[in-house]
């Protein structure tokens, strides 16, 4: 997966700045993606340079900004991506390693990590859940934007499927959570 594909299918929604982009890969968002500044304006400046999108200078309030908006190329190039069937990529996950090798540390250091982390996805799941629920209910402003450009017709199936994609996440989050807390009961045994 490529930062390319999520800044395609967001601009697909409506044109943004590079500034409008980094706040909603923000952390803090807790979107499907997240990336860093640092890697968004160059992205942006290649697929600008490849055809996929073009950058429109703006001046408001004094200011002078590039709004970017995908190309017919840009989206045929987003349609392929999407419609292609892609290998799931290798596991990077830190908390697994670390659970690896808790024998190697006192149970209640390795409690610890574990608490910490059913506090996180316990968090991650209560936003991801919210966050289907707006989607659902059409009343996220990206999903707003999508929906303004297509036929009503196709709008309950797109906030469903969008919806599908956070209610996932929550699943993800509740299963990471039964799987802490099995460990915590391990460690008990110790």
């Amino acid at each position: 997966m490529s930062i390319q594909h999520v800044l395609l299918g967001v601009l697909e929604a409506r044109p943004m700045s590079g500034y409008e982009l980094t706040q909603l890969f923000s952390a803090s968002t807790r979107w499907v993606w997240s990336a860093p500044q640092s890697q968004i304006y160059p992205a942006l400046k290649t697929m600008e340079a490849g055809g996929l999108i073009t950058g429109e200078q703006l001046k408001t309030g004094g200011r002078v900004r590039t709004v970017y908006s995908i190309t017919k190329q840009g989206l045929a190039e987003l349609r392929q991506w999407i419609g292609t069937a892609h290998p799931s990529p290798p596991s990077r996950d830190a908390l697994d390693v670390q659970a690896l090798y808790f024998d190697l540390v006192e149970p209640a250091a390795a409690k610890r990590v574990l608490t910490a982390f059913i506090t996180e996805q316990e968090a991650a799941a209560e936003h991801a859940t919210a966050h289907s629920a707006r989607l659902l209910a059409k009343d996220t402003e990206l999903l707003k934007e999508r929906l303004s450009h297509r036929p009503p017709g196709e709008h309950d199936r797109m906030a469903r499927l969008k919806a599908h994609v956070f209610a996932g996440q929550a699943a993800v989050a509740e299963a990471r959570i039964a799987w802490a807390r099995e460990g915590l009961r391990l460690l008990d045994e110790a």
